[in-house]
């Protein structure tokens, strides 16, 4: 199979081309995009958040190619995207002393990356929530996402478009590094907005379970209710929980700070730094994630840099540890899963 590259285009972007004529660069794009969809098949989709692996939600044949594309085990729930609010109820069943507390975050962040577990109807097929009796919902803010999916008129699975336990993608580019060949297409709108996967959270007798962590962070979610953090196990109730995922071929390990830490004779070794630079002897390459210490850099960066030191021959990555308050935590979460095999018994993931 030979996998298309076409380029959309956001209309909400201050290009100076009048937003009539970039809907005209889309359209081909979209009725694309669209088309495949329509006959079962799964494309390369950007989000807010990372690219996605698109298909029918509905159609359980469309998804099964999903989970082979990706070599995705059959226990590992999918993302079900939905085209708008008044999917919500057609999709999941939502209690009655959940309304509530659904409402207001509903409003407060969609269309944008936090995705909520609920009971799942009939209607759903049982490969998109593994079997589970819940499934996970969300509404992309990417714009040419969102006019995919409007034209499309169905639900969207659309879990990250690389490899299973792989670093996601958050470019086009890195979509057909790990998929050329085994999808027909690929819509590429350049770098996403997150560069990591949403938040997800479970909503249980008016309280708030965050299974992942993401963009939308604990702090904020505080404000609405209770919270409590899931930390990662064997036990799967949604996407991304497992101990080890999102890593890179090289070994990857976890460090307070580049000064403290010597590489072995003849070790080449690469670097993710979250502290100033101060030397880069021992470093046969070094990415900072942010060199103003913003951490809502430093998560748009962390995958594209991962992906950078993974195919720059190294021996082993090493990453200083980020302040895990906010949008830190999520980083930590994930460098902490990269590094599973190689975590020291203080880290524990959470």
């Amino acid at each position: 199979m030979k996998t298309e590259v076409v380029a959309a285009v956001d209309l909400y972007s201050p290009w100076r081309e009048r937003r009539s004529d970039r809907q005209s660069q889309n359209a081909d794009t979209i009725k694309r995009a669209v088309d495949l969809l329509q006959k079962g098949e799964t494309i390369a989709l950007p989000t807010e958040t990372v690219y996605g692996l698109a298909a029918d939600a509905l159609n359980p044949i469309a998804v099964a190619k999903i989970f082979e594309v990706k070599e995705r085990p059959r226990f590992d729930p999918l993302i079900i995207h939905l085209p708008d609010r008044d999917w919500l109820g057609r999709i999941v069943d939502i209690r009655v002393q959940d309304r509530q507390l659904i409402s207001k975050l509903t409003d407060r962040f969609w269309p944008g990356p936090l995705t909520i577990v609920l009971p799942r109807k009939s209607n759903v097929p049982e490969i998109v929530t593994a079997g589970l009796d819940t499934g996970a919902v969300r509404i992309s803010a990417h714009p040419v996402f969102i006019e995919v999916i409007r034209e499309f008129g169905k639900p969207l699975a659309a879990p990250s478009a690389n490899r299973f336990g792989r670093v996601s993608p958050t470019t086009g580019r890195h979509v057909l590094d790990e998929l050329n060949g085994l999808i027909p297409l690929i819509v590429d709108a350049g770098s996403t907005t997150h560069g990591i996967e949403s938040t997800i959270v479970a909503v249980r007798d008016s309280k708030i379970d965050i299974l992942r962590r993401g963009p939308v962070t604990a702090e904020q979610l505080s404000e609405f209710a209770k919270i409590d953090i899931i930390a990662p196990s064997a036990k799967i109730s949604a996407a991304g929980q497992l101990p080890s995922h999102y890593a890179p071929k090289t070994s990857l390990r976890l460090i307070e700070h580049a000064n403290s830490f010597s590489p072995t004779k003849n070790q080449r070794v690469g670097l993710l730094a979250w502290n100033p630079i101060e030397s880069e002897k021992d470093f046969a390459a070094v990415r900072c994630l942010s060199e103003r210490q913003n951490l809502c850099e430093a998560a748009s960066n962390l995958f594209r840099y991962l992906r950078e030191l993974d195919q720059s021959d190294l021996d082993l990555i090493v990453a200083e540890r980020v302040p895990e308050v906010g949008l830190g935590a999520a980083i930590m979460d994930r460098l902490r899963r990269a590094a599973h095999r190689r975590i020291d018994a203080q880290d524990t993931p959470g």
